[in-house]
């Protein structure tokens, strides 16, 4: 159960702080540094908590994570159920956090962070399409760095959460970035509760690109490192 919770505490943190800077500081590109700001701040996140957790559950905090690693042989389907389950119920508590927080400050949540198609003009297929690519690049660089041929040490944790700024500076733009369908589940639910049913409609998108995107960056991963 401690990695359970683990996983849990985790993805509430990444939600928390990643969305939380979305809502404080804004994701316009034209702007600038609140589109800067926001992607570090997701790939400082899990720099603090690769090395919190890390030892206690891997510190995946994201199911296309440890979707790659069931792949992998690295975790059981028992533990994915239970990764899963945890880091949605830490997604949820995070976005109920941060609504608890904005409300009480008297700021608009807005959208509580959470991702949507606007920057892809609405369609579905190209908000796919940029959610199997950038989960790829980001889950490849977590086996790459992970692999029991790697020799990274202590630097692993600063490589995954370099890369995940690195995806969300590209993906900001055009979806909001998701790569983790637990991120924009918890978000696009408690934005639901509180009557913007709107960033329902396209979730489907954030969980089914994510999975898609990690499946393949496993299966190449594995065929490459042979």
């Amino acid at each position: 159960m401690k990695k359970y919770l683990a996983e849990c505490i985790g993805t509430m943190t990444l939600v928390v702080l990643g969305c939380g800077t979305a809502m404080l500081v804004g994701c316009d590109a034209a702007a600038g540094s609140g589109y800067i700001l926001t992607a570090f701040a997701f790939g400082l996140v899990i720099v603090a908590m690769a090395y919190s957790i890390g030892n206690i559950s891997g510190c995946h905090i994201n199911p296309a994570v440890s979707l790659a690693m069931v792949i992998r042989g690295d975790l059981s389907v028992k533990d994915f159920i239970g990764y899963v389950i945890s880091q949605c119920i830490g997604a949820l508590a995070g976005a109920a956090l941060l609504a608890l927080i904005f409300k009480n400050a008297g700021r608009s949540v807005g959208g509580y962070g959470t991702n949507g198609l606007a920057g892809v003009d609405g369609s579905a297929l190209a908000g796919l399409l940029v959610e199997i690519v950038l989960t790829y690049v980001f889950v490849t660089a977590i086996l790459g760095v992970t692999s029991k041929k790697a020799n990274h040490g202590s630097f692993a944790g600063l490589v995954i959460g370099l890369t995940l700024v690195l995806v969300h500076i590209l993906g900001i733009g055009l979806t909001g970035t998701s790569v983790n369908p637990a991120r924009s589940f918890g978000p696009a639910l408690v934005a639901a509760i509180d009557g913007n049913a709107a960033p329902l409609k396209d979730l489907w998108v954030f969980i089914v690109g994510p999975f898609i995107g990690s499946a393949l960056a496993a299966c190449v991963y594995k065929a490459l490192e042979k």
